[in-house]
């Protein structure tokens, strides 16, 4: 039987990354089976709730004012613009509903704004999610009164090579928000992208900040780099496939209770590459046609993929989680 932990040494993690591809398959697929029931994936939906002229210089990034990718500045939607969303991912089969915003960080006005929108969504029975920059614990209070289910703060990749990506922010600074998050008593959402340049230790780095939290994110989105025109990431080389699936399957060793996430990237995946990823313990995607700026699967895609491979969709309540 898996056990939480809390404690992972890099020597561990990086001996899982190297174990040959057949053995961490099956050891992943196993610590799976043994917290979540097989073939069943959770699916979410992604709105950018307001779009571009982000003052952070992230490198993957289309929506930083610093990087020239032509996307066109938006200001938050109104609020019956995300209804009208979030009924169309309801009837789309997505169960929360996920909501961006484009900022280093909310004001307390826009931030009553998002309340509204939270409120509204919950109240159609969908779990709530918003990923909105650094918060306040104060904020964080205000996000758990209104009833957010969900709070996504990525840490991105290792504290060694964060600041080869980002510099207007630092790694702790987005630890602090994941610890206001918690306090506040929010699930947290919280994982990374691979394929920036990253090593494989760099990798493991990261699995290993996320896996010994005091408590494990509820929910671990990886990403895979999807390489923007205009963005200082846009040249570089792709990640090995084989190396995604590995990261994937030690996230769900590593963090057994927690759903792990096939985020942005998946529309460059093959579904061959999907499907090792969901057998290493991938139990959740993003769905619609884009995550936020980026392009992603039709949803007839994913369902007649779902179809192949004997998958169905969580059914899911608000404000439910699954521990």
């Amino acid at each position: 039987m898996s056990e939480l932990r809390h404690d992972w040494h890099i020597e561990e993690i990086n001996a899982l990354l190297a174990m040959p591809f057949s053995d961490l398959m099956f050891k992943a697929h196993e610590v799976h089976l043994e917290h979540f029931p097989s073939n069943q994936v959770q699916v979410s939906t992604l709105l950018s709730i307001k779009t571009g002229a982000c003052p952070e210089d992230c490198g993957y990034c289309s929506q930083s004012a610093t990087n020239d990718t032509s996307l066109e500045r938006e200001r938050l939607l109104p609020l019956q613009e995300v209804i009208d969303s979030a009924k169309t991912a309801q009837a789309n089969g997505a169960t929360r509903f996920c909501m961006g915003a484009a900022w280093r960080n909310p004001t307390d006005k826009n931030l009553e704004r998002v309340i509204d929108m939270v409120q509204a969504v919950k109240g159609m029975g969908l779990e709530t999610c918003v990923t909105l920059g650094m918060l306040t614990d104060r904020q964080a209070g205000r996000l758990k009164d209104a009833g957010l289910d969900y709070y996504n703060h990525n840490l991105d990749t290792s504290p060694e090579f964060y600041g080869s990506v980002i510099s207007t922010r630092t790694f702790q600074d987005r630890l602090d928000t994941l610890e206001h998050v918690r306090n506040a008593g929010i699930n947290v959402c919280s994982g990374g992208i691979l394929g920036m340049g990253e090593t494989r230790l760099d990798r493991a780095r990261l699995l290993q900040q996320l896996a010994n939290l005091k408590f494990h994110p509820e929910s671990v989105p990886i990403n895979d780099l999807v390489k923007i025109k205009g963005t200082p990431l846009a040249g570089v080389d792709k990640l090995d496939p084989f190396e995604f699936i590995r990261t994937v399957a030690a996230a769900r060793i590593m963090m057994p209770k927690s759903y792990v996430r096939l985020s942005a990237g998946r529309n460059d995946m093959t579904d061959e590459m999907q499907a090792w990823c969901f057998f290493a313990g991938a139990n959740s995607i993003f769905y619609g046609e884009k995550l936020l700026t980026t392009e992603n699967p039709a949803e007839s895609h994913d369902q007649q993929l779902f179809t192949r491979l004997g998958i169905v969709a969580e059914a899911g309540k608000a404000g439910s989680t699954h521990l």
